[in-house]
């Protein structure tokens, strides 16, 4: 046996992983990323592309912490898009087409060229545990890395295995091996395990493409980015997304071949529930049989090849089926095939078991992040795998761990829904998930959570100051433009009547009138005699006068919220003993081990009077 020694072991090089190691690297700890195939690091094994409804905002609060994943996409990307410009600012996000190539070459080299952090070839099979605490994990090299923490993010490696119509084996993702042994480790460490499913569309080459038959969507034509830290740009048009549907053949192509599905087919082949959200086509087809025709978008895969990415068109029936399926779309009739697509069946921790840490309850010092814990998509990935890795940090250091409230970031409404009220699906990001969405939008990312990323020690003084000073300027000129009167003359009313809103009648203030949704500052600007230039701070001021009557609503709620968040609750607290406590909620507890009162009320089951019989317990437990 060979032994080396690490302060922190990462298990998994995908879009978790690398965050979760820079970010313990970055914190000062001794950190190796171990991966089966170190060339595939931070890999987009399904769409190429980052963002999209609030997985683009979870992309730049990772950024506005101090991850990477905004930052790559800025240099990779060939095509972004603001997606919902035409509704409200709380669901505004980015999406952009990244060269998957390039990105997973640049990640790899930021992580080879992170001090304290060492990427590797492994295969691990064994965590170390004694008296309840991880001592490191064993590969099947017989290589033991002994380490203070560990944090597993092994996505859909764990027992993996691909279905192409009946045609099975066992992979990790197409062309790479799973992970043996380590499902068996955790099982015998006490770590629950369950089985979910999910799949990859086909690529297809290029020049077989008929693109004049689809319908063209360019980057845009505003200059934009991820990236806190990057000034906006605008791309070429060498990269567009291409627009096509499948129709009444390509339904009954695979309503004649749903025998041969090993979802749907005569011999059932996969267990794993699959996502809701992100459906296989023979999926879409059964359960939605009056729709005529569903949305493909083509995709390109990078600068350096030519094959593109049929996304909406994910399956798992066999690959002649998929010929068929596939040439019967317009503009794909002459399609060649360069990968198949296929379902992947693979395991997944109950994340129940972990607190809002993203450490087990099980074993101490064990954290988990990504698709490991039932969610779905690199955004929610990297996530949490930032929250693991800080956290990790933070606890070798001694210092109290971080939670992202559900009021302060989407991050903190995934990993809250994921420990309080499991999954029993593949899990993805949703605005609607977020009660408290508009408070949580794309632009105010940074000036919610960079104090926390300074705080952590991942984000630069100079950027951290930067954001204050926006802070302080939002407030100042909001403040003046309180106090700034405007009068109902005839230049004003003839004004908003030309804007479509009503005439003044009495004085009132310019913010006042920012709250109509009709008009902008840029409109009021004559009547400020001190102009606003900076149009960050105009952005704030605007979308913050809009809602404000929102925002104060939601703020008082989160107060009361907060007061129910200090009642906390014993770790080993004996949820039997509690006399009006149903059953079944004592059962739920004593899996779930929530540390708050709040935390209770959300987990699925939990009564009003489970919550009363709890609080009343507490309340003479503590007085005795």
């Amino acid at each position: 046996m060979v032994y080396e020694d690490f302060d922190v072991v990462v298990v998994g090089g995908g879009h978790a992983g690398v965050e979760a190691a820079l970010a313990t690297a970055r914190l000062g700890f001794k950190t190796i990323l171990l991966t089966s195939n170190p060339d595939r690091i931070a890999w987009t094994p399904c769409n190429p592309a980052m963002g999209g409804p609030a997985k683009g905002i979870v992309a730049r609060e990772v950024d506005a912490l101090g991850g990477e994943i905004a930052k790559i996409t800025d240099k990779t990307m060939i095509n972004i898009r603001m997606l919902n410009t035409s509704k409200g600012a709380s669901v505004r996000a980015l999406r952009a087409q990244i060269d998957k190539y390039a990105y997973t070459q640049m990640m790899k080299k930021t992580l080879e060229e992170t001090e304290n952090l060492y990427l590797k070839y492994s295969q691990v099979h064994e965590i170390i545990v004694e008296d309840g605490k991880v001592k490191g994990v064993v590969d099947t090299l017989k290589i033991c890395y002994n380490a203070k923490a560990v944090i597993i993010t092994t996505g859909t490696f764990l027992n993996g295995k691909i279905f192409i119509g009946r045609d099975v084996f066992e992979a990790g993702r197409l062309g790479d091996f799973p992970s043996k042994g380590l499902s068996e480790s955790l099982t015998k460490c006490g770590v629950r395990l369950g089985r979910f499913k999910t799949g990859t569309p086909a690529r297809i080459l290029g020049r077989s493409i008929d693109f004049s038959k689809m319908k063209r969507q360019d980057t845009a034509d505003e200059p934009l980015c991820f990236s806190h830290f990057h000034e906006p740009v605008v791309l070429s048009k060498d990269y567009p997304c291409w627009l096509t549907y499948t129709n009444e053949k390509t339904h009954r192509i695979i309503n004649e071949n749903l025998s041969f599905s090993p979802l749907y087919g005569d011999v059932r082949l996969i267990v794993g529930k699959g996502p809701r959200y992100c459906p296989s086509i023979e999926d879409k087809v059964v359960k939605f049989p009056d729709r005529n025709a569903h949305q493909i978008f083509v995709e390109p895969e990078g600068k350096t090849t030519t094959e593109y990415y049929l996304n909406g068109l994910s399956t798992s029936l066999p690959y002649e089926v998929q010929i068929k399926i596939i040439r019967s779309i317009v503009g794909l009739e002459d399609a060649q095939i360069t990968r198949p697509a296929y379902a992947i069946e693979y395991d997944y921790v109950d994340p129940t078991q972990l607190y809002h840490t993203l450490e087990s309850k099980v074993v101490e010092n064990l954290y988990f992040a990504g698709q490991i814990n039932g969610t779905s998509g690199y955004e929610e990935a990297a996530g949490q795998g930032l929250l693991a890795g800080i956290n990790a940090a933070l606890k070798l250091k001694g210092e109290n761990q971080i939670v992202l409230g559900r009021s302060e970031a989407y991050i903190g409404v995934m990993i809250d829904d994921l420990v309080t009220k499991g999954v029993d699906e593949p899990y993805r990001l949703l605005t609607s998930r977020a009660e408290y969405r508009l408070l949580l939008r794309h632009d105010n990312a940074h000036l919610r959570l960079s104090k926390k990323g300074y705080q952590v020690g991942l984000i630069p003084k100079w950027f951290y100051e930067r954001v204050l000073s926006l802070e302080n300027s939002i407030k100042v000129h909001t403040d003046r433009l309180k106090s700034l009167v405007i009068r109902p003359t005839g230049q004003v009313n003839d004004l908003l009547v030309a804007m479509g809103t009503q005439p003044l009648r009495q004085p009132t203030n310019l913010i006042q009138l920012l709250k109509r949704p009709q008009i902008t500052y840029a409109q009021l600007k004559i009547f400020d005699p001190t102009p606003i230039d900076d149009p960050e701070v105009i952005e704030q001021i605007e979308l913050n006068a809009k809602y404000e009557d929102y925002i104060e609503r939601m703020l008082e709620e989160i107060r009361v919220l907060q007061n129910l968040q200090a009642v906390t609750i014993p770790k080993d607290l004996d949820y039997r003993k509690i006399v009006n406590l149903s059953t079944e909620a004592a059962e739920k507890l004593s899996r779930v081990r929530p540390s708050n009162i709040l935390e209770v009320s959300r987990i699925p089951g939990i009564t009003p009077a489970d919550v009363t019989a709890l609080v009343t317990y507490l309340e003479s437990f503590r007085s005795e």
